[in-house]
């Protein structure tokens, strides 16, 4: 076997097929058109290069013939077999002591390893150079993907906003509506009641007619059946008179004048009947006339009664005829002065009926107008009651759409903030929150300029704010802007997700910028005292305990410790070392002990000599923050009467295991409220003040010449320039989650500062620092975190 591989002859340039630079062209060539196959002999070749290199593996047979040397490069193809003889070769030598034949084969073995070497080398860079490639079009792919949602969304939203302003519209023309036939139907109410009032009072009238017609009626009979008697009693004088004629005949004047006398009682009484015929009409005064009219036919009746008794003496006693006929020309002459005045009231009586006839009659068409009225009334009512059910069905319609167009809103606004992380997740952005407290009372004595206002356009409504100095508005857009009336609860929802992380195995840093009096440190640690003063820091470390007791059920396990330290005058101080208080600050400083940061290979900061202490609840770390709160360094300066003159930074470090997957996570949470920028001018700080305002101004330029780097992408970032920068850097520069709070003081006088800390603010959220990356691995037997 091995006088065999000594006589096979390495392979030449002259009878290689393939070069390096022909498979490097075979790759672009695939990388241009994807529908190309790729080149089986460069993929077998690549395949044949990685086996030899990592321990000589058997490979599927191939059958590319061998690869050439390119006319330009001077690199040789090999195959698996060309590797293997070269390994296997042994020297040829006749003479073990012709030391120059033996150096030059050896000098042509290792000339043709280097070769094969070089050309595994060229296969290696193509392939690195293929991957970074792909990765590229890869993401830029997703990118367009990513951006052409957005725009899809926008649009979803517009249209959703053009709707619900449209149906808010109909909402209140059907709302105008429903108004004015509210009150059409109240006055159709008010006249429908007056109506039936009139209605009343006309029937009223009309019932008091009817009885009064009825007496008429009643009157109007007895006086005709008197009339009727008085025709008998006519009847029965006339044949009287015709017995008496012929009685008296010898006293024929006298009968002539007895007879003409009868002739005119006839016409009266014709005359009687005539009148007696027109009061048929009589009505209303009918009825006051009954007694006097009973008194003058009593009357009559008597006198028709002595007339009577005058004829009988007359049949007796001829002679006494006349003077009878003489009383009897003067009762008659009675009745007919009573008969003309009756004939006068009846007259009245008819014109009085006619009068009230007319007036029914009006009144009866008043009531047949009213009638039709209060049915038009009854339909009119009928059609506004059927038109308010129809208008109560599109309101309550409207409402349900404007109840789903809002829940759309919403569900669009949750996707648009996911989509809006992710997209930030993917670019390596830090994110950026901006705050603006409430105005305090000593806050733009003397002025009543306002200097922050929120737009409110819909495309920046919750992350725009804008700002005016000088007559100037400068418009900033964040990924969320709170306004002066948000709690402290409604802060908290919006990185309650980001603290989550944390427990999911994510690096996750929160930090606070602003100048001093913003309320940086009220965001981030709150006041003592009621639960809804409670700043981010407490509320994180109690969703973190909160969140970590209920994954132990799905089988997690952590373990979790604390660390507190702050940056004063560029020194690091442990606010949880031993017998530390705020007193004692001289003598740590005089101790010697000296804080390094170090920054290990997979990212992770340490503190050398830091004091780090396991905590199992959530009232542990509240009383740790207290205690560190003690021992932090706070002074008062004209701006602030409780300034914080330190960076305060806080981790909790977050060690889990899941016992059923064995899988380890291991998670960082830097939660860190900066010290206040601020003018010396403003400010009034001297002595130990004035050091301190000065070391925090340094650190936090070099804060701001970082981001200017990172935003410049320049391969040189300063973090070394102070120690907030260089404790900073794996949140900055590595593949953490970031968060900036940004405060802002609404105080006019502060005008300047809080433009200044917006424009940074502007700088940082256009950082890209990464793709954050989580870290997590699979436990091992001899794994240093065990889980109690």
């Amino acid at each position: 076997m091995a006088s065999k591989n000594q006589n096979k002859a390495p392979p030449s340039p002259s009878n290689s097929k393939y070069s390096v630079d022909e498979v490097s062209v075979d790759k672009r060539r695939r990388i241009g058109n994807p529908k190309m196959p790729p080149n089986t002999v460069t993929r077998t070749q690549t395949r044949q290069a990685f086996s030899v290199v990592n321990g000589g593996q058997d490979l599927p047979p191939t059958s590319g013939p061998p690869s050439n040397c390119g006319s330009d490069c001077g690199v040789v193809g090999f195959t698996k077999e060309d590797v293997e003889a070269l390994l296997n070769e042994r020297l040829r030598i006749k003479n073990k002591f012709n030391y120059k034949e033996k150096s030059e084969q050896m000098a042509e073995y290792i000339k043709r390893l280097k070769q094969c070497i070089k050309w595994f080398q060229q296969l290696q860079e193509n392939y690195i150079t293929e991957l970074e490639k792909q990765k590229k079009s890869l993401m830029k792919a997703k990118e367009d993907e990513l951006n052409s949602i957005i725009v899809e969304l926008r649009k979803n939203l517009e249209a959703l906003q053009e709707k619900f302003s449209k149906e808010e519209f109909d909402k209140l023309e059907a709302l105008d509506s429903l108004s004015r036939e509210r009150d059409s139907r109240q006055a159709v109410e008010r006249l429908q009641a007056s109506l039936s009032e009139e209605l009343k009072r006309t029937q009223q009238d009309n019932a008091s007619a009817n009885q009064k017609m009825q007496s008429l009626n009643d009157m109007y009979k007895r006086l005709h059946e008197y009339n009727a008697s008085l025709q008998q009693y006519n009847s029965r004088l006339q044949s009287e008179i015709h017995t008496t004629n012929d009685a008296l005949k010898r006293v024929e004047k006298e009968k002539a004048a007895v007879v003409e006398n009868l002739s005119e009682l006839r016409g009266h009484n014709t005359s009687l009947q005539e009148q007696l015929t027109l009061s048929r009409a009589l009505h209303d005064e009918a009825i006051k006339q009954k007694e006097a009219l009973g008194s003058e036919v009593a009357c009559l009746r008597g006198e028709l009664q002595k007339v009577r008794e005058d004829r009988d003496c007359q049949l007796l006693q001829v002679q006494a005829l006349s003077a009878e006929i003489v009383k009897y020309k003067e009762c008659t002459g009675k009745s007919i002065a009573e008969l003309d005045s009756l004939t006068t009231k009846t007259n009245e009586l008819e014109s009085t009926c006619l009068s009230q006839s007319e007036q029914i009659r009006r009144l009866q068409e008043q009531l047949a107008f009213a009638e039709k009225r209060l049915q038009l009334s009854n339909m009119s009512a009928l059609e506004t009651r059927s038109e308010f059910e129809e208008q109560k069905a599109l309101i309550h319609d409207l409402k349900n759409r404007l109840a789903d167009a809002d829940l759309k809103i919403v569900e669009g606004e949750k996707l648009r903030k996911k989509l809006h992380n992710t997209i930030l997740e993917l670019k390596g952005n830090i994110r950026v929150f901006c705050r603006v407290r409430p105005l305090l009372s000593d806050d733009g004595v003397g002025t009543d300029t306002k200097v922050v206002s929120f737009p409110t356009a819909m495309e920046v409504l919750g992350r725009g704010i804008d700002l005016t100095q000088n007559g100037q508005k400068h418009s900033f857009t964040y990924d969320k802007v709170f306004m002066p009336d948000d709690s402290q609860e409604d802060v908290f929802v919006e990185i309650s997700q980001l603290v989550q992380s944390a427990l999911d195995g994510y690096k996750v840093c929160i930090f606070a910028y602003g100048q001093t009096g913003s309320g940086k440190t009220y965001t981030m640690m709150g006041k003592p005292g009621p639960p809804d003063q409670k700043g981010l820091i407490p509320r994180s470390l109690e969703q973190v305990f909160e969140t970590r007791q209920i994954l132990e059920a799905q089988g997690w396990k952590y373990e979790m410790q604390v660390s507190m330290l702050e940056i004063y005058n560029e020194t690091i101080r442990d606010l949880l070392a031993p017998n530390r208080s705020s007193f004692d600050v001289t003598r740590l400083e005089n101790s010697g002990k000296q804080y390094a940061i170090k920054h290990d290979a997979n990212g992770n900061t340490h503190v050398s000599d830091l004091t780090i202490v396991d905590v199992r609840s959530s009232k542990e770390v509240s009383y740790l923050l207290e205690r560190a709160a003690q021992s932090r360094s706070v002074g008062k300066t004209q701006m602030n009467e409780q300034s914080s003159r330190s960076h305060f930074v806080f981790t909790l470090r977050i060690m889990g295991v899941n016992e059923s997957t064995d899988q380890q996570v291991q998670g960082v949470l830097n939660l860190i409220d900066l010290a206040g920028s601020e003018r010396l001018s403003k400010s009034g700080s001297t002595g130990d003040r004035l050091k301190e305002t000065q070391a925090i101004n340094k650190s936090l330029s070099s804060l701001s010449d970082v981001i200017f780097a990172l935003a410049k992408k320049e391969e040189h970032v300063p973090f070394r320039n102070s120690k907030l920068t260089y404790l900073l850097q794996p949140c900055l520069g590595g593949d953490s989650k970031t968060l900036m709070f940004v405060n802002v003081s609404p105080d006019p006088s502060s005008v300047g500062e809080s433009l200044c800390s917006l424009r940074f603010a502007a700088r940082v959220n256009a950082c890209e620092i990464g793709i954050p990356r989580r870290q997590t691995n699979l436990r091992t037997s001899d794994s240093r975190l065990s889980i109690g």
